[in-house]
């Protein structure tokens, strides 16, 4: 049960009376109402005013043959009744037990009257006011008469926040708006009691349309609006036990916030853990048969730094008219040092900066291409933003566009893209055969698919590892940017491809529970 539904639940006991014991000697609410008739007090519905005392007890002793003759409020038919209440108690209209009536409409024609400060929808919250900025507007003198609240009136509002209500507890007068009713009880009635009346009736969707309904809060509405009315003593009491339980209610949502944000964020967090356990090297066992990240990376560099020197050495051969030869020897690549590694890993294992163990890491055209109704695929960091390459929804390219663009950054099937702009560290694995082109917000990493795994580097890259290291690198104001060089340093680990492959495994057996748990887990 959220905290809203206990607070709800124990409004609805309050109003059914079984919050509280009825205790005989505290009569009946029928004797309250016998005196609305006796004082002579009473305002009709939809009317701003009302009659005096004295003018209404003698329009009704006039028409019946003794004062003990005179009715009580209107009853109330079986079938409009909700639900059933002590036999102490009665149903009532609102406006029968209330004079009520709203403030005055702004009116910038209007330039005659006194300037005097009101209050508006705006200030107006449960059971409090925010009185800091205050208007001013002109009454006259019948408006001042009409539109000013004064200690001890519930205020409910008409318009904004429709029914939400406080009771104003100052000692000084103010006025109000048109889009507040002003109730003033025309008997001895504990407010405190119908405002959480309507603190029910508002939180419990009453005043929308279902149980007892009224459809906004016009002045009509209002009056015939029905609330169950106990004794005053009761009232009384219902009220010390309603102002007993909140401060418990209120130490349960606090409770239960922290509940529920632990269950919002254990799934998240638990995917986070199974990634970091799987990247430190204690998801799987290691094997020594699978051999040693140090030969991967060995084959890796052997790999790059022959390309690389074949590359140069033909460059510059050309340039002096030559024929190519075979390339030349490169230095090795610079430990990591000890003090940077963030944790231990298994011996097996080496620590390594991204751009070492990639053959490539690249970006889309830096520019704004030319858009064509039709045909290459465009695409930018919006279609990879879940994590999974979407071609649905991207812009397009002619097919000269994207011969110039992909000289420079060419996605195949098996590389892997990463978000370098906005949103930055957001991996997504190439798996189409589609041509398309990327935009400069996406980075592209080509590597060894002998040495790497894709969905292993994917996992890497969603890590929190690399995660930290993406949010601590990325640079910029408003469109922030992970530059190539940042990415290209980015310090990740590297197990044998054997153990990259058993790695992946266990995490898509697993990570696909902490998905369930996002749907399972009671928000």
């Amino acid at each position: 049960m959220t905290p809203q539904e206990l607070k709800n639940s124990i409004l609805q006991l309050a109003i059914q009376g079984k919050l509280v014991e009825q205790r005989p000697e505290e009569g009946t609410a029928a004797e309250l109402l016998e005196k609305i008739a006796r004082h002579g007090t009473h305002k009709t519905a939809g009317t701003h005013g009302t009659k005096s005392r004295a003018a209404h007890r003698a329009s009704f002793v006039s028409s019946v043959s003794s004062v003990s003759d005179v009715p009580v409020v209107s009853p109330i038919p079986d079938d409009e009744k909700p639900f059933d209440i002590p036999e102490s108690w009665e149903w009532v209209r609102l406006g029968e037990v209330f004079q009520h009536n709203t403030g005055k409409a702004l009116n910038s024609s209007d330039k005659t009257g006194t300037p005097l400060s009101y209050i508006t929808t705006s200030n107006v919250y449960w059971n409090r006011f925010e009185l800091g900025k205050l208007k001013t507007m002109l009454f006259s003198e019948s408006e001042v008469e009409k539109c000013t609240i004064q200690k001890g009136d519930l205020l409910v509002l008409e318009g904004g926040d429709v029914g939400r209500a406080a009771i104003w507890n100052y000692d000084f007068p103010m006025r109000i708006q048109n889009h507040i009713h002003r109730l003033r009880p025309l008997i001895d009635i504990c407010v405190q009691y119908v405002y959480y009346i309507f603190m029910l009736y508002k939180n419990a969707n009453m005043i929308s349309g279902k149980g007892i309904s009224i459809k906004g809060l016009s002045a009509n509405a209002l009056h015939n609006l029905l609330i169950p009315l106990p004794p005053l003593a009761e009232q009384k009491r219902i009220v010390a036990k309603i102002e007993e339980l909140l401060p418990l209610i209120d130490r349960y949502e606090k409770a239960w916030s922290r509940l529920e944000d632990f269950n919002k964020r254990f799934p998240v967090d638990m995917q986070k853990s199974l990634l970091q356990l799987a990247i430190q090297g204690k998801l799987v066992e290691q094997r020594p048969e699978e051999g040693t990240a140090a030969e991967l990376v060995e084959k890796i560099f052997a790999a790059k730094n022959a390309k690389d020197a074949k590359k140069n050495l033909t460059q510059r051969r050309r340039a002096r008219g030559e024929k190519a030869t075979s390339a030349p020897s490169v230095s090795p690549r610079e430990k990591i040092p000890d003090d940077e590694k963030p944790f231990d890993i298994p011996e097996s294992w080496e620590w390594v900066r991204l751009g070492e163990i990639m053959n490539s890491i690249t970006d889309g055209t830096h520019r704004t291409p030319r858009y064509s109704t039709s045909g290459i695929k465009f695409v930018s960091v919006k279609n990879m933003s879940g994590g999974f390459l979407c071609l649905d929804n991207t812009k397009f390219i002619t097919l000269s566009e994207h011969g110039e663009l992909i000289k420079r950054c060419n996605p195949k099937r098996g590389d892997v893209l990463l978000s370098k702009v906005g949103t930055t560290g957001v991996p997504a694995i190439v798996d189409t055969d589609e041509p398309f082109s990327i935009f400069v917000s996406v980075a592209l990493l080509k590597f060894n698919h002998d040495c790497i795994d894709e969905k292993f580097l994917y996992c890497l890259l969603k890590s929190p590892l690399v995660q930290t290291q993406a949010d601590d690198n990325t640079r910029g104001v408003g469109n922030k940017n992970w530059v190539l060089d940042a990415i290209a340093k980015t310090m990740v680990v590297l197990p044998p491809l054997a153990e990259q492959k058993r790695i992946v495994a266990k995490l898509e057996e697993l990570l696909p529970l902490c998905e369930r748990l996002k749907g399972s887990v009671p928000l």
